[in-house]
C-alpha cells in the first residue's frame, strides 16, 4: 500500500471510528436508561412503522451517493441533480405516508400510529436535505467533520429523549429524539460543508449516475424489504410487546455490527473505488479489510452473547427477560453480516452494481422459504431462522468476489481459522467460570475482561498476525496527530 493511501486509510479509519464508536457509545446509554422508563409495547409500536420508512429512506437515496463516490469526473451539475432528485421523492414520500398513515393504523389495529406516521415521516424530508452534503464530505474523506456532527446530535437529541420518557410521553420520547437528532444532524452538515445546490438539474447527469445507482435501489429494495419484514409480520401476527421484545433484541447487535460495517464502508468504499484500475493493489487492501473484520467482529459477538442474560437483567431489568435468547441468536447472525457487506461492497467499488443486484436476487428464495417457516412457531424460531439465513448468504456473497479476484469462502475462512479457534476456546473457558460467580453484577464485571484478555493471549499463541496490526495502528493514533 502506497504511503498516501495508507495515510488516507489511517486517518478515515481513526476518526470513522471516533465517530462510530463515539455515537455507538452514547446511544448505547442512552438506549439503556430509555428502555428502563420506556415499556417494550413503545419500541413495538414505532417497530412497526420500520419497513415503511426503511423503504422510503431507500427511494430517496437510491443508490446516488455511492453512483457519486464511484464516479471519477464528478461535477457540480451531478451534485445539484442528486440533491433535488432526493428532495422530490423525500416530499413525494411523506405525501404518501401521510395519506397511508390511516391504513397503517387500520393494518395493525392500532389509532396511534395515525398521528405517529405523519410526524415521523418528516424525518424523510429532513435527512434527503443532508445525503448531499454528506456524501461531499465522505468524497473528500472528511471523516473528521462526520464524526463531530454524529457525535454532536446524538448527544443533544439523547437527552431529549430522556427528558420526554421522563415527563411520561411515552412512544413519543423516540420520536422526539429521533427527529432531533435529524434536524441537528442536518443543519451541522450544511454548516460545515459549505456548500448549496445551483439552480440546475440535468436530465443527462441523472441518467448517467442511475445507471450505476439502478441496480443498489433493486438491491437495497430485496435486502431492505427482507430486513424489516420480520418486524412488520411480528407486528401484525403477535402483539406490540412481542415486537418490542424482537426491536430491543435486534437494536444491541445491529448497533455494533453497523458500527463496523459503517466505519469499513465508510473508508474502504471510497479507496477502493479509487483503486479500481489497480486490481492487484484493491485486492491486497480489501484482505486485509477482511482479515481486520473477523479480528473484531468474532469475538465481539461471541463475548455479548455470553454476557447476555446478566447485561439484561442488570441493566434493562427483568422485565425485559424474554430478549435475552434473541439477542443471543442475533449476535451470532451479526458476527456474519460485516464479512458479507465487505464481499458486496468490493462490486460496487468496481462499478459492477448489476452483479450486487444479481447476487441478492439470488437470495430471494431462502428468505421467503425461511419466513414462512418460522413466522408460525414464535420469535426465537425466527431469529434462528434469520441466523441459517445469514450464514448461507456468506457463501452466497463470496461468489462473485471468487470468480473475480480468487477471494471466495474457503479462502476467507481458511483465513478466519485461527480467530475462529481462539474464540471458541475462549467460550468454552467462559462458559466454565460463569455458573461459578454468584450473581449477575460479577458475571459481567468479570466474565467480560477475562474473555478479552483470553483472547487476546490466544491471538498471540496463535501468532494471528492483526494483533499486531491493530496494536500498530494503536500505536499510530496515540503518537500522530490525526
Amino acid at each position: 500500500m502506497s504511503t498516501q493511501f495508507k495515510e488516507k486509510a489511517i486517518k478515515g479509519f481513526a476518526w470513522n471510528t471516533v465517530e462510530k464508536i463515539g455515537v455507538y457509545a452514547i446511544r448505547f446509554i442512552i438506549g439503556i436508561i430509555l428502555a428502563r422508563i420506556l415499556m417494550p409495547s413503545d419500541y413495538g409500536v414505532i417497530g412497526m412503522l420500520a419497513i415503511f420508512f426503511a423503504i422510503s429512506e431507500l427511494f430517496v437515496r437510491s443508490g446516488f451517493s455511492e453512483a457519486l463516490i464511484q464516479r471519477k469526473d464528478r461535477t457540480e451539475v451531478d451534485y445539484s441533480t442528486v440533491f433535488y432528485f432526493n428532495l422530490i421523492v423525500a416530499v413525494l414520500f411523506y405525501i404518501i405516508l401521510f395519506f397511508s398513515a390511516p391504513l397503517i393504523a387500520k393494518f395493525y389495529n392500532v389509532k396511534e400510529l395515525t398521528l405517529l406516521t405523519r410526524v415521523l415521516s418528516l424525518n424523510i424530508i429532513i435527512n434527503a436535505l443532508a445525503l448531499v452534503q454528506q456524501t461531499k464530505l465522505t468524497i473528500r474523506m472528511d471523516f473528521k467533520s462526520q464524526a463531530l456532527i454524529s457525535l454532536f446530535s446524538v448527544i443533544i437529541s439523547g437527552p431529549i429523549g430522556i427528558f420526554a420518557a421522563l415527563k411520561g410521553f411515552g412512544v413519543w420520547a423516540l420520536v422526539l429524539q429521533n427527529i432531533a437528532g435529524s434536524l441537528i444532524r442536518t443543519f451541522l452538515l450544511f454548516y460545515f460543508n459549505s456548500w448549496v445546490p445551483s439552480l440546475v438539474f440535468s436530465l443527462s447527469s441523472f441518467k448517467s449516475l442511475f445507471g450505476f445507482s439502478s441496480k443498489l435501489l433493486g438491491a437495497g429494495l430485496i435486502a431492505t424489504t427482507f430486513n424489516n419484514i420480520y418486524s412488520m409480520l411480528i407486528g401484525k401476527i403477535f402483539s406490540a410487546q412481542e415486537l418490542g421484545y424482537y426491536t430491543k433484541a435486534r437494536q444491541f447487535p445491529e448497533l455494533i455490527s453497523n458500527t463496523l460495517v459503517n466505519i469499513l464502508q465508510g473508508v474502504t468504499f471510497p479507496i477502493l473505488a479509487s483503486l479500481q484500475d489497480k486490481k492487484e493493489h484493491m485486492i491486497s487492501v480489501y484482505s486485509r479489510v477482511m482479515r481486520g473484520t473477523v479480528f473484531l467482529i468474532i469475538p465481539g459477538m461471541t463475548i455479548f452473547a455470553l454476557i447476555a442474560g446478566p447485561f439484561i437483567r442488570i441493566f434493562l431489568t427483568d422485565k425485559w427477560a424474554p430478549v435475552i435468547p434473541l439477542l443471543q441468536w442475533l449476535c451470532f447472525s451479526r458476527m456474519i453480516t460485516p464479512v458479507s457487506s465487505l464481499n458486496m461492497n468490493i462490486l460496487n467499488a468496481i462499478g459492477r452494481s448489476d452483479l450486487f443486484l444479481k447476487v441478492d436476487i439470488i437470495k430471494i428464495p431462502l428468505a421467503i422459504a425461511t419466513l414462512i417457516i418460522t413466522v408460525p412457531l414464535g420469535l426465537k424460531a425466527i431469529v434462528i431462522g434469520n441466523f441459517i439465513n445469514t450464514l448461507v448468504n456468506f457463501f452466497i456473497n463470496t461468489y462473485y468476489p471468487a470468480k473475480l479476484f480468487g477471494f471466495g469462502p474457503l479462502r476467507q475462512i481458511k483465513e478466519m481459522k485461527s480467530v475462529l479457534l481462539s474464540t471458541a476456546i475462549m467460550s468454552v473457558m467462559i462458559l466454565a467460570v460463569m455458573p461459578i460467580l454468584p450473581s449477575d453484577i460479577l458475571k459481567f464485571s468479570i466474565c467480560i475482561p477475562l474473555s478479552v484478555g483470553i483472547f487476546l493471549i490466544l491471538a498471540y499463541v496463535f501468532k494471528i498476525n492483526e494483533l499486531h496490526e491493530f496494536m500498530g495502528l494503536l500505536r499510530t493514533f496515540m503518537n500522530k496527530r490525526i
